[in-house]
């Protein structure tokens, strides 16, 4: 028991990341394929409104409870936004160009495209979040 709640401890940061980027993909695709394939929304806005809506998702639960940064002070708290959404920027245009390329262009299946996107994104936002976003003082 005690080996559990040291490597519960140890890797505190890799399983809240996990759990709500497990959360967040839930989520961007849940609202991909609800828009995609039930409203008959295009690939590329059913891709971004989920964006959108998981990165704000994300940002909520990684400030607050995966690098436990509390502060709301006004600069820091818009520091911290504002190169959130940059990054989630550059892997929601690298998403973008998956979806778009591996479904319009090559008509591969949406939903398995998405999820393969997804892994390689959580991984970069994971990086990103780490050194460039949330970063230890």
């Amino acid at each position: 028991m005690d080996k559990l709640k040291y490597l519960l401890k140890k890797y505190k940061f890799i399983i809240l990341y996990g759990f709500f980027g497990v959360l967040t993909t839930i989520i961007n695709i849940a609202v991909y394929g609800f828009l995609y394939s039930i409203c008959g929304v295009s690939n590329v806005i059913s891709n971004i409104i989920a964006w959108v809506l998981s990165v704000l998702f994300a940002f909520v639960t990684n400030k607050l409870w995966v690098f436990e940064s509390k502060s709301f002070k006004f600069k820091l708290f818009l520091t911290e936004l504002c190169n959130f959404i940059l990054c989630r920027l550059a892997t929601g245009v690298l998403d973008l160009g998956i979806m778009f390329v591996g479904v319009d262009l090559l008509k591969g299946p949406a939903i398995v495209l998405k999820v393969v996107s997804n892994v390689i994104v959580i991984i970069l936002n994971y990086i990103m979040s780490k050194v460039l976003v949330f970063k230890k003082k």
